[in-house]
């Protein structure tokens, strides 16, 4: 079994910046992709954003554009998502997921993604 660990998360007021990081297995990492999804209450599991294994490839959800970046170190086996301009709507719990080494890339499915953290909170006041 395949363990994420996110740390970092947390409460911030709207416009301050938060860190969250995942470490993840050295042997499942150094080929996987990986994503960032978050879940809001009383709304399903969305898209954040995702990092090719070699960082050559990343997406944004419209709502983060310009305001998030997702970053990784294979080297600590880990990936981090970097919040800025932080906004209320922002609120959710953050998950990390890994794919399977040597899989699809890149992706905004979740279906892509074979394993995923127990998730962090982040709280932004208003």
């Amino acid at each position: 079994q395949v363990q994420l660990v996110e740390s970092g998360g947390g409460l911030v007021q709207a416009g301050g910046a938060l860190r969250v990081s995942c470490e993840v297995p050295g042997r499942t990492f150094g080929r996987s992709a990986m994503g960032w999804f978050r879940q809001a209450p009383g709304k399903e599991r969305e898209f954040v954003a995702t990092i090719s294994w070699s960082s050559d490839a990343t997406y944004y959800a419209d709502s983060v554009k310009g305001r998030f970046t997702i970053s990784r170190d294979n080297a600590k086996n880990t990936v981090y998502l970097q919040m800025n301009s932080l906004k209320p709507e922002d609120t959710a719990i953050y998950y990390c997921a890994a794919q399977r080494p040597y899989g699809a890339g890149a992706s905004r499915n979740q279906n892509a993604y074979s394993y995923w953290g127990q998730g962090t909170q982040v709280t932004v006041s208003s």
